[in-house]
């Protein structure tokens, strides 16, 4: 029987356990990536909420897209996953405020976006596939038996990405 396990905002999950399934739900400007090691049945998903962890803060490092992929990353190989044979996906990067008057800086979907690809390009880690930007919030499904994600977004049919 299947079992779902929510990544909440700024949290990520690992499991082996192929009756799993994680799940961010309405990721808006979050990113949801996820890394899958097929030898191992070894899958981890990462809900980031912002782009750059700032210097000397203490808040979690899976709350931001760059030290969030690091640590997602370093948790997977302490389970005996190779980086470079972990599958990347990413959905979500949405800019929620959208109305005139607002400026680019108000793209946090944008911007999380871009410091995901800037972090797994600085990792040399490739993203097999996506979903990004756009208005519209996404929940996203990782299956941890096969390392299938799912995205389902309102007003879609659910589709993998």
């Amino acid at each position: 029987m299947e079992k779902i396990i929510t990544v909440g905002l700024g949290e990520y999950a690992l499991s082996q356990d192929p009756q799993d399934i994680l799940v961010a739900y309405g990721l808006g400007s979050c990113v949801g990536i996820s890394m899958y090691d097929q030898r191992l049945c070894l899958a981890g998903l990462l809900h980031a909420l912002l782009p750059i962890h700032p210097v000397g803060s203490n808040d979690s490092y899976a709350r931001y897209v760059d030290t969030g992929i690091n640590v997602l990353i370093d948790e997977m190989i302490k389970k005996g996953a190779d980086r470079f044979r972990l599958v990347v996906r990413m959905a979500g990067g949405a800019n929620m405020l959208t109305a005139p008057g607002f400026t680019g800086s108000f793209n946090i979907g944008t911007r999380n976006v871009e410091a995901a690809f800037t972090t797994l390009n600085d990792l040399k880690m490739k993203i097999s596939g996506k979903e990004v930007g756009g208005t519209s919030g996404r929940t996203v499904k990782f299956y941890v038996k096969d390392g299938r994600m799912t995205i389902r977004s309102i007003g879609n049919q659910e589709r993998e990405v």
